[in-house]
């Protein structure tokens, strides 16, 4: 047996049992990815974010553990997997559409680098005070960048995952709202999306701002309502204002480290932190146009030097007494990415106590997660139901 064998269950071990503990339990992607109460296809509803099980699990990018990031394949495993809801990040194209990439950066999650008809795209940006060289997704109309397939991000992690490498196009928003609901015609439930609008400011000074043609999809496809099968997200907290504006769909405000500003903080000489806005008076403040915050992890129970968990803060009661929700992010099950405290062996890629460590999360009375592996979650949060 390898190493990895010995000392972490594998990735197939893992999914094998995730898929068919679920399934046991009563949470498949029929039963448990949409909302209660909402009827079947459109994403109108008329249920509340605050009917989805607690804890939420929400598949990061899709099942991204499993499958290149922000592909239909990747958002389909996670549906199957049992996901409560399924996350897309938002940039747009040359033509103003909107296109599923953690990044407008493509450089990594697409094969453009092979394209020689695209080799005079490759420039140097800064986007939100960081230089980046590569090529864009501003600098490509939609049809250019059909032509693109997807590829895994982190190959180096994530091996087995290069397998789906060119399988699938870069989606439309638009290809993505249809899709969840044809999946919710099929399945008789309304399917959850949690969508985020990356680099706001960034692209509105490009005269690509994001809210306005993402309101008007979220209206088309009947989810602009307060009881909508959709959440918001940003971590910019003026986006979050200026779709507050446009439709009634639930918000969240994304907090990073806790010495980072927003960008549109930056940009408008906003001194605050994300010091301050976990302060009672920051979360007062984001309780006035958003229903939750997403924090990182490490807000909720900080590392230490050797990256071990430490004692929790305040920020789940003080975010609860604004009536804000709490979907922390990210859960991986690679050793890499774990506290120190919960990893296995000596590969960093080989998986550790994820159980474990979600288990500690989870008594910290967060209100869901953001996990790459969204099968694994669903069993941690259905072993802490039971507790």
């Amino acid at each position: 047996m390898t190493e990895r064998a010995q000392t972490a269950p594998g990735r197939r071990t893992l999914l094998g049992a995730a898929v068919l503990g679920t399934t046991a339990l009563g949470i498949s992607g029929t039963a448990h990815a949409a909302g209660r109460g909402a009827p079947a296809g459109r994403g109108g509803g008329h249920g509340s974010y605050r009917d989805l099980p607690v804890p939420t699990v929400i598949g990061h990018r899709g099942a991204s553990g499993y499958r290149p990031e922000h592909t239909l394949g990747s958002y389909q495993l996670a549906l199957d997997m049992g996901a409560h809801i399924v996350e897309q990040d938002l940039v747009p194209t040359k033509d103003g559409h909107l296109v599923c990439r953690h990044e407008n950066d493509i450089t990594g999650t697409t094969d453009v680098a092979e394209h020689p008809e695209f080799a005079s795209r490759k420039t140097t940006k800064r986007v939100d005070g960081v230089s980046l060289t590569g090529w864009f997704t501003e600098d490509f109309t939609l049809a250019e960048l059909k032509t693109l397939r997807a590829k895994e991000r982190i190959p180096g992690n994530r091996l087995e995952n290069t397998v789906y490498d060119g399988r699938w196009t870069i989606p439309t928003f638009e290809e993505v709202l249809r899709w969840a609901d044809e999946e919710g015609r099929r399945r008789g439930r309304t399917v959850w999306l949690y969508v985020e609008t990356k680099h706001p400011t960034y692209f509105r000074g490009l005269g690509l701002g994001l809210e306005e043609p993402l309101a008007k999809l979220l209206r088309r496809h009947g989810r602009h309502q307060a009881n909508s099968a959709l959440i918001l997200q940003s971590f910019e907290p003026s986006s979050m204002q200026r779709l507050a504006k446009l439709v009634a769909t639930p918000r969240v405000v994304l907090l990073s480290g806790p010495k980072e500003r927003p960008w549109d903080f930056v940009e408008s000489g906003d001194p605050r932190t994300v010091a301050d806005l976990v302060r009672p008076a920051g979360l007062k403040w984001i309780a006035g146009f958003a229903q939750g915050i997403g924090p990182t992890l490490d807000l909720v129970i900080p590392r230490d030097g050797a990256g071990r968990l430490t004692t929790p803060t305040t920020l789940v009661a003080d975010a609860h007494a604004r009536g804000l929700v709490l979907h922390p992010y990210t859960m991986r099950n690679e050793n890499t990415f774990l506290p120190a405290d919960f990893r296995r062996g000596t590969d960093p890629n080989a998986y550790g106590d994820v159980f474990g460590a979600l288990r500690v999360y989870f008594e910290a009375g967060i209100d869901g997660i953001f996990s790459d592996n969204p099968d694994t979650a669903l069993l941690a949060a259905a072993d802490f139901a039971r507790d």
